[in-house]
């Protein structure tokens, strides 16, 4: 890892993509309505060179790759084509990458993804809301399903996380998902995605983001939080930052950027200003935690 520049306190971003357009069919068919709003302008490639120079500045020392969705069957060729541009480039650190969690065994796919020596976790999105446009899963209840439990269990023989995406009203189940797979580290995503703002919306997240704070082996990324007002709002940002690190603590909350995503609304160094901003009354011990200890834990980067 390269030290930042100008003693900028070191970040590892521990939530970004990049893509080739042709391989994401969500990029590639027509438009439609997304949460995340109007996306011509990531209708594109997003090589790592393009990532790099938007960190540039910011600190950033590491990174972690999220799967973006290629077609299920090319799991693998996602992994594999990601562990090419860090071999080259030295960029991702760590890769969170896809395996069908509802299947019968799914084995078979962890073997293959074992392959590759920077995967440190599978998501598996299992968000489902009323509001179709929010919808992604195919039903609510996969944390509660028994074969996913047992699937899900066995990313600890490889010492994989599951970054875990769920709506408030999916938080019991998720924390019951994680009680279940007790040696697997649960990253909870995008502060478990505040959705509904109202006080109503705010007092379901809150509670489902209490029942999962109560379970020791879940995570949480502050990430995400342009998603629903498609801005960088740094009040925003402060406001839902400072209840989850309320409920979980630094040593359990970790920074990522969401890039290119939150590229559609901002600039890179104008979201990491509103996250440290964010942090800093807390001190600089939980700025380290949050913006690199934890997630160099959590994602073993070395």
């Amino acid at each position: 890892m390269k030290a930042p520049a100008q003693s900028v306190p070191p970040i590892i971003d521990a939530h970004h993509h990049i893509w080739r357009q042709a391989d994401l069919p969500w990029l590639t068919g027509p438009m439609q309505p997304r949460i995340f709003g109007p996306y011509e302008a990531i209708r594109r490639d997003y090589p790592i060179g393009e990532f790099r120079s938007d960190i540039e500045g910011s600190g950033v020392v590491a990174s972690v790759y999220v799967q973006v969705n290629w077609a299920p069957d090319r799991f693998e060729d996602e992994v594999a084509w990601v562990s090419d541009i860090a071999a080259a480039s030295g960029w991702p650190h760590a890769i969170v990458g896809y395996a069908d969690v509802t299947v019968d065994d799914i084995t078979p796919q962890l073997r293959r993804l074992a392959a590759y020596p920077l995967v440190r976790g599978i998501r598996h999105q299992f968000h489902w809301h009323q509001d179709a446009l929010y919808r992604f899963a195919a039903r609510p209840d996969l944390s509660a399903d028994p074969t996913v439990r047992r699937n899900v269990a066995k990313l600890a023989d490889h010492g994989w996380t599951f970054d875990l995406q769920v709506f408030a009203s999916q938080m019991a189940d998720a924390a019951g998902l994680a009680r279940a797979c007790p040696d697997v580290t649960f990253v909870l995503q995008h502060c478990g995605m505040p959705e509904d703002l109202s006080e109503d919306g705010r007092a379901a997240w809150r509670e489902g983001l209490k029942r999962l704070a109560d379970e020791p082996n879940v995570t949480v990324k502050l990430s995400g939080l342009g998603t629903f007002i498609h801005r960088n709002d740094p009040d925003h940002i402060a406001d839902i930052v400072s209840e989850t690190l309320g409920l979980f603590g630094p040593d359990r909350c970790l920074f990522g950027s969401n890039f290119p995503i939150e590229k559609l609304w901002t600039d890179y160094g104008s979201l990491v200003g509103a996250y440290r901003a964010a942090i800093a009354p807390l001190g600089s011990n939980a700025e380290a935690a949050v913006f690199h200890d934890t997630a160099k834990r959590i994602y073993r980067i070395t």
